[in-house]
């Protein structure tokens, strides 16, 4: 039986399998982009697929503490797209 990978959302700490979850990626230049693949370059944190998870993410900055930089609206309404 394959393993199945399982990640934690940084906004309600729970573990999920990888495939629910959305990466969100830091790159070097320190520019944040949505990784659809799951395998770009930098300090990624994974939030779960969830409209209400986001809007949490935005009141709470879980998203901004974890890669350690500012994010700007433009990466939450493409955020909000991928959802």
């Amino acid at each position: 039986m394959k393993k199945i990978p399982m990640r934690t959302c940084v906004v309600t700490h729970t573990k999920v399998d990888k495939r629910d979850l959305l990466r969100i990626v830091r790159t070097k230049e320190g520019n944040v982009l949505v990784d659809i693949t799951g395998k770009l370059n930098g300090k990624g944190a994974y939030i779960l697929k969830d409209l209400t998870v986001l809007e949490k993410a935005k009141k709470s900055k879980a998203l901004e503490r974890a890669l350690g930089v500012e994010i700007s609206a433009e990466v939450y309404s493409e955020i909000e797209k991928n959802i």
